[in-house]
């Protein structure tokens, strides 16, 4: 999992805006373990994504909530996401700008595949806090 590098530039330009309510649409994809996923990583691709029931190609949007800060760290973060009813195997992910070119924000590893069978396959994000979040600035 990490923080793609091409992303710490764009923030630094102002390319992405994680306001919950008037900011940019981020998706989450889903990739097989013969994905190449990581800080390297510039842009949503196809490629080794998965397929199957209850999965659409490009992966869905997710719910931001707005960046914060706790004490010297900014962060923000999304809810949960759920693929219903789905039939997938994943071993990682990518969060992307949709409304940006589809530019990469981060990389996320299983640690391994994940599989839903007829089921929920869900992605639980962590806490919202300086500690947790999935996207944090120290």
């Amino acid at each position: 999992s990490a923080l793609c590098t091409s992303f710490k530039q764009e923030i630094l330009v102002g390319t992405h805006n994680f306001t919950a309510s008037s900011g940019n649409t981020f998706k989450l994809a889903l990739y097989t373990s013969s994905a190449t996923l990581n800080a390297s990583t510039t842009a949503y691709t196809t490629s080794n994504e998965v397929s199957g029931t209850g999965y659409t190609a490009t992966g869905a949007a997710l719910t931001s909530v707005t960046p914060t800060t706790s004490s010297t760290t900014a962060f923000c973060d999304f809810a949960d996401l759920t693929f219903s009813s789905s039939t997938i195997t994943a071993n990682g992910a990518l969060i992307y700008n949709d409304t940006q070119s589809d530019k990469a924000v981060c990389t996320l590893a299983f640690g391994g595949d994940k599989t839903s069978t007829a089921g929920d396959f869900t992605i639980q994000f962590p806490t919202a806090d300086a500690s947790n979040a999935i996207i944090r600035i120290a």
